[in-house]
């Protein structure tokens, strides 16, 4: 099904892409098709935190709101999420950010698939397009924040 893995470098450092990232209730703000965001836990874990969050998706006539779960690894600069119950037969992402010259390094990758066909093709279609321009809003949310490395 549909996956995608992206590493650019980015201008800001990996402590500010890590905390960009960590927001999710923030997400509604600047990524497309989020239309909401709520926190339901946050549980304190050795090494880092585990959030229990929901987002709702709207993407043309379908509005969708599916859980996670999203463990935060400060020390490692990663942050791993896992589906907890929604739309999709499963979704699993990760982020990992690491300071180089310049800036920060930035890995993402995504693998899902959407139990509704009619969704999954639609998905399909514009998947890579849609993911660019989900990395692209961070990377222009980090410049709405953040001044530059210099």
């Amino acid at each position: 099904m549909p996956t995608h893995h992206e590493t650019r470098v980015v201008p800001y450092t990996a402590q500010q892409m890590y905390d960009l990232v960590a927001d999710v209730a923030a997400y509604p703000k600047f990524l497309p098709w989020t239309a909401a965001a709520r926190i339901r836990s946050r549980t304190p874990i050795e090494g880092g935190e585990v959030m229990e969050a929901d987002l709702v998706i709207s993407f043309k006539v379908f509005r969708e709101r599916f859980g996670s779960r999203v463990t935060l690894w400060p020390s490692q600069m990663k942050i791993d999420t896992e589906y907890l119950d929604g739309p999709f037969k499963y979704l699993k992402s990760g982020w990992s950010f690491r300071d180089v010259t310049g800036g920060c390094e930035v890995t993402f990758f995504v693998d899902f698939e959407f139990r509704n066909a009619i969704l999954q093709g639609i998905i399909g279609v514009v998947f890579n397009e849609a993911m660019h321009r989900v990395v692209r809003a961070f990377e222009k949310r980090a410049a709405d924040l953040y001044r530059p490395v210099a």
